[in-house]
C-alpha cells in the first residue's frame, strides 16, 4: 500500500504554501457534538432513504480514531441493508507493522463472505488506506468514498501531522514520491466528500484530480463530525447506490444545491498553491 511507492510518478502541483486550518476553524470543530445531535434527530428522514443491495462496505476509522467513532455510520449503512464492517484493529495510530496486512485480510474476508465486490470508505486517514487498498486489490473493490482526507497535499496542511510524524517516522511523511502516489485516484469508482470549513484538514488536500472516476462532494460539516452528518450520510448512501458498470457524477442540482456543490474534480487545485 503506501510503502509500495512508484518510483516515477507524475509530481503534483507545488502546495508548498498550504497551510493547516487556523485556530479558529479548530476551534469549530466542537461542532461534531451538534452534528452527532443533528444524525440523530435526521434518523427518522434518513431511514427513509432508498435501501442498498446488501452489498459488503468496509469502513476505517481517521488517525487516532476506533471503531466506536464509527458506529454511528456503520449503523447507518446496516440499516440501509448493507453489510458494514468494522477494522476491528484498536486505535488508527498509522501505518505501523500489521496494520496494512490486517486491513487487507479484511478486505479479502468481506470479498469471500458476500461473493462480491466490497466499497470502502475511509474517514480522514482511513481514506488514504481505503484508496491505497483499491489501487492494490482493484478486482476487490466496488467504490471508495473518503471524508476528509489528505491524500493530495503535503501532511504539513493538516493539524495532525506533527503527531502523525512523531508516532510513525517523519522520513516518509517527506518523500515527494509518496506524496504523488498518494495523490493518484485508485481505478475504481472514487469520491471524496469535504468541508471547506474542516479544522483539521485543509480542505484543497482532500480534492481529487479530474478523471472520468472521480468526483468531490461538498459538505457543510467538520472534520471530526463528518461521518456523522446526515448531510454526509445522504451522499454516502446516494454513492452507495450507484452501479459501478455505469457510474455517474452525484447530482447536486435543483434543492440539493443548497446543501452540497460538486466542483468539477481538481478545480480548485490552483487554490492549493496559496
Amino acid at each position: 500500500m503506501a510503502k509500495q511507492i512508484d518510483r516515477n510518478p507524475t509530481p503534483p502541483p507545488d502546495t508548498a504554501d498550504l497551510k493547516a486550518p487556523g485556530p479558529l476553524l479548530l476551534l469549530l470543530e466542537g461542532r461534531a457534538v451538534w452534528e452527532y445531535a443533528g444524525f440523530v434527530a435526521a434518523l427518522p428522514w434518513l431511514r427513509r432513504l432508498p435501501r442498498g443491495d446488501g452489498h459488503p462496505v468496509v469502513v476505517i476509522p481517521g488517525f487516532g480514531a476506533g471503531d466506536l467513532t464509527t458506529l454511528p455510520l456503520r449503523s447507518f449503512l446496516n440499516d440501509r441493508g448493507y453489510a458494514s464492517y468494522a477494522w476491528n484493529q484498536g486505535f488508527n495510530l498509522g501505518p505501523r507493522e500489521g496494520v496494512l496486512d490486517g486491513v487487507r485480510a479484511l478486505l479479502s474476508t468481506a470479498a469471500q463472505e458476500h461473493g462480491e465486490r466490497v466499497s470502502l470508505i475511509g474517514w480522514s486517514l482511513g481514506g488514504v488506506y481505503a484508496r491505497e487498498l483499491a489501487k492494490e486489490f482493484p478486482q476487490q473493490v466496488r467504490c471508495v468514498i473518503t471524508l476528509g482526507s489528505p491524500f493530495a497535499g503535503h501532511p504539513r496542511a493538516t493539524n495532525a501531522w506533527r503527531l502523525f510524524a512523531l508516532l510513525n517516522g517523519g522520513d516518509d511523511v517527506h518523500d515527494p514520491r509518496l506524496l504523488a502516489q498518494l495523490r493518484k485516484a485508485p481505478r475504481v469508482p472514487t469520491t471524496s466528500i469535504y468541508s471547506k470549513t474542516d479544522g483539521v484538514v485543509a480542505w484543497q488536500c482532500s480534492l481529487n484530480e479530474p478523471e472520468p472516476h472521480t468526483e468531490n462532494i461538498e459538505v457543510h460539516a467538520s472534520h471530526l463530525g463528518m461521518g456523522m452528518n446526515p448531510f454526509a450520510l445522504f451522499a454516502i448512501a446516494d454513492r452507495l447506490r450507484q452501479d459501478p458498470q455505469d457510474w455517474q457524477r452525484f447530482d447536486a442540482s435543483g434543492a440539493r444545491s443548497w446543501f452540497f456543490k460538486t466542483a468539477a474534480p481538481g478545480a480548485d487545485v490552483a487554490c492549493a498553491a496559496g
